[in-house]
């Protein structure tokens, strides 16, 4: 019998340089990333009352206005018309929506629809609340499409207002 003595060969196993595809993989990551656009902020516009002349106020119509206090615990305490005149009710985040609409849908039906006449919301943020609170009321009047922009009112809580979140504890 015949007998094959390999003995002397190695046999060399096959090797591929992956240089080149590193390199067009890194080309065409370089290439998306320079080429495709980012999502852009989207900023929502806020008014905050200008207190040049304290005695000059903007007059609008105690019917048509929302006053939202943001209070400590995720509370908050919100009431229509004038202060004093009316009794705050307090929740949470997850019932606020619900109110909006309620006191956007009843002011719409009161002002025939009229978009000029449409809610004006007034948030107050108390020593109690977060900055996470008022991102969170935001985005809930941003939900709920509030036509007009939210006027930002933390330097003006009245007395009653202040002995209504102490009373409650939410100040």
């Amino acid at each position: 019998m015949a007998e094959l003595n390999n003995l002397g060969k190695k046999k060399v196993t096959p090797r591929v340089d992956l240089t080149a595809m590193v390199d067009l993989a890194f080309l065409l990551i370089t290439f998306f990333m320079l080429t495709t656009t980012l999502s852009k902020p989207v900023a929502m516009d806020i008014a905050k009352p200008d207190v040049t002349d304290p005695t000059v106020r903007l007059a609008v119509p105690a019917s048509r206005t929302m006053t939202i206090l943001l209070g400590k615990n995720n509370k908050i305490a919100w009431y229509m018309g004038e202060d004093g005149k009316s009794i705050p009710n307090i929740e949470d985040y997850r019932q606020i929506r619900q109110s909006i609409l309620a006191n956007q849908r009843k002011v719409a039906g009161l002002n025939g629809n009229d978009l000029q006449k449409s809610l004006i919301v007034v948030i107050k943020p108390t020593a109690g609340a977060t900055y996470k609170n008022f991102v969170d009321i935001m985005d809930e009047l941003n939900i709920t499409k509030i036509v007009t922009a939210p006027a930002i009112d933390d330097d003006h809580i009245t007395l009653d207002e202040q002995l209504f979140m102490k009373q409650n504890r939410m100040l």
